[in-house]
């Protein structure tokens, strides 16, 4: 056996058994927060990198007053309804000038429909170097779920969430009084 074809799979296993990362192996963490829903918690934990500090929806209720809450998802999407006091950030029209002069330690908390384009955008804000960034685990979908309202483009109270599309909207719990739009 040739010497480099000992080394590899020898330096692979180095690497593994340090508790290096390896690729492709992103597991979610055990401490995450919880959801209503153990298949939708699945899902959405199958999504994420957790690249981004994930937060829950109750402690997400017991700050709100204290944070700077983005809605990543599209303007049809946020025009429909948005958890009240967040701001439009966007996901494929996302512009940096839409955060305003927020310092870079601001406590900010970003949501879409499930998680994973917050992540994304969640990201993007921690490589401009805003260092107090988190994920909204389950996202707007969750919110709903555990019986919290959102309101429209006026600012008032609706029952209509915008889903994505049809195969996205399962994931919004079918209580008889959401209405989904997508």
């Amino acid at each position: 056996m040739s010497i480099q074809r000992f080394l590899l799979p020898l330096s692979l296993l180095m690497l593994l058994s340090i508790g290096l990362p390896t690729t492709g192996c992103t597991q979610a963490p055990a401490d995450r927060p919880q959801v209503t829903n153990k298949a939708f918690d699945k899902k959405v934990s199958g999504l994420l990198s957790f690249s981004v500090p994930t937060i829950g929806v109750d402690k997400l209720k017991d700050i709100k007053d204290e944070i700077f809450l983005f809605d990543t998802r599209q303007l049809e999407e946020y025009q429909v309804s948005h958890i009240e006091g967040a701001r439009y950030l966007g996901y494929e029209d996302f512009d940096p000038k839409r955060l305003g002069e927020l310092p870079m330690d601001a406590p900010i908390v970003v949501y879409c429909s499930i998680g994973y384009r917050s992540e994304k955008i969640g990201e993007q804000l921690k490589e401009m170097g805003y260092t107090n960034v988190y994920n909204l685990y389950g996202s707007i979908f969750e919110w709903v779920n555990a019986g919290n309202p959102v309101v429209d483009e006026e600012g008032k109270p609706t029952n209509s969430v915008h889903t994505y599309n049809r195969k996205w909207s399962k994931w919004l719990e079918d209580t008889g009084e959401v209405n989904k739009v997508w």
